[in-house]
């Protein structure tokens, strides 16, 4: 029995703080829409040389960890040989390095795969960009 696959572009705002965007409705959303009942894979990928994927824990800290966390790893000072743009932004294009600009997730039954507390989301450290497209595909 062939595979299925569809595809669909997501518009995100980021604003212009740094951020962690969580995309797990619009993940479920489009995973119902086009899984049909199916098992697979969900791949979600940001064409961006400034952003990542991330599966983690939001809403009791974590994101605010993470970003934290990408602060002590990667400061936004003068020490990137990359310097347009903002202050630090060398350091933008250092992050998908260590926050992969893709996730590639488990699917059953037409539904995403995830743990308790996980969360699929779009980490932003970019603030001079808040326009991003996050592609959703689905292999069934």
């Amino acid at each position: 029995m062939p595979g299925t696959f569809t595809t669909t572009t997501l518009s995100i705002s980021t604003g212009s703080d740094e951020a962690v965007t969580d995309l797990t409705t619009e993940c479920e959303r489009f995973l119902s829409e086009n899984a049909n009942g199916a098992d697979g894979l969900l791949n979600i990928f940001v064409p961006h040389a400034t952003a990542g994927i991330a599966v983690i824990e939001t809403g009791a800290g974590s994101d605010d960890d993470l970003l934290a966390t990408l602060h002590t790893l990667l400061p936004a000072d003068d020490r990137w040989q990359h310097r347009h743009g903002s202050r630090g932004h060398g350091r933008d294009h250092v992050l998908p390095a260590l926050v992969p600009p893709h996730a590639t997730l488990p699917v059953i039954g037409g539904r995403l795969e995830l743990g308790t507390w996980q969360s699929v989301c779009l980490v932003d450290t970019n603030k001079d960009n808040p326009d991003r497209r996050v592609r959703l595909s689905f292999l069934g």
